[in-house]
């Protein structure tokens, strides 16, 4: 079983967002050659662009997408210029987008009809980690081009898990960010409540992020809201799509999610507020609901 390894194979890199970019530039540092393509006209430095989807489904051995939502991946992967219409057989799909499981089985079924093989890549890990290449990747899809596609994977991640089957791996994607909305929700209320009992803020960030209880996806997030920086590293926008996949994911499985339901309706309202902020600014926006009554007096010294 060939696996692909750098200086021998061909990678196509389609959606150069803020995750999309970082993780092409990865890949070229490792020593692959890859070609990319944004409906944007974004590029990645020392990554020709293709002229068309087609083009670059036709030339490269392996191809990545990063998305924004179920309906681009349709719109780039079906139609007749799509990537699926033009592809030569063989050609492997990592498809890394958080979407539902349902819609990365559909491409699964439908480029196995014409001898393409697809994965479904989810990404866990903010833009940090991708420019580190530490991020965690959750795959989907047949185990044997998982083992063929490893070196690619080492390229860009830290840890990368085969879950199951086409499908298996957005929803394992689903089930993680269900507890980081859930978890950044719960952060924030008790930021909220510590403030209004008297505690300095400062110290009640500094002190939270060094207990056990805080994952290090959230332990940054505490040292940012200290200085009340909430520039986007995993977008507000981002989560709160995330969120309607789950609902709509629990809802077809018929599972229920009350906390998750209620941080999707105070992520929805900050979302009104700061559509361009990171989803930790929810800590602001608890702070301010929180504020119809002055905060006590601090205790600190």
């Amino acid at each position: 079983m060939n696996s692909f390894e750098p200086g021998t194979s061909k990678l196509g890199f389609i959606g150069l967002g803020n995750m999309g970019s970082r993780i092409a530039t990865r890949l070229l540092a490792a020593g692959y050659s890859v070609s990319v393509y944004d409906r944007n006209k974004f590029k990645a430095k020392g990554a020709p662009p293709s002229e068309s989807i087609a083009a670059l489904a036709q030339s490269v051995d392996v191809l990545l997408s990063c998305l924004t939502d179920d309906q681009s991946i349709r719109d780039v992967y079906f139609g007749s210029a799509g990537v699926l219409a033009n592809a030569k057989p063989g050609l492997v799909i990592l498809e890394m987008s958080t979407v539902m499981p349902a819609t990365s089985r559909e491409l699964a079924l439908k480029a196995s009809t014409v001898g393409v093989h697809a994965l479904d890549v989810a990404i866990s890990g903010s833009t940090p980690a991708a420019e580190q290449g530490t991020l965690t990747l959750l795959a989907g899809g047949n185990p044997n081009v998982f083992q063929q596609v490893i070196p690619i994977f080492k390229s860009i991640a830290a840890k990368y898990f085969h879950l199951g089957p086409n499908g298996a791996g957005t929803t394992m994607k689903l089930v993680v960010n269900a507890i980081l909305g859930i978890e950044m929700q719960a952060i924030a209320e008790a930021v909220a409540m510590g403030e209004k009992g008297g505690l300095s803020r400062d110290v009640l960030l500094q002190v939270l992020a060094q207990t056990a209880l805080i994952a290090p996806a959230h332990v940054g997030k505490l040292s940012r809201a200290a200085r009340n920086d909430y520039n986007a590293q995993f977008p507000l926008a981002l989560m709160n799509k995330d969120f309607r996949l789950i609902l709509h994911l629990a809802d077809d499985v018929h599972a229920l999610m009350p906390a998750t339901s209620a941080s999707c309706k105070i992520n929805n309202a900050a979302l009104a507020t700061y559509p361009e902020q990171d989803f930790s600014v929810v800590i602001k926006q608890m702070e301010e609901m929180s504020s119809g009554e002055p905060a006590k007096k601090s205790t600190a010294n």
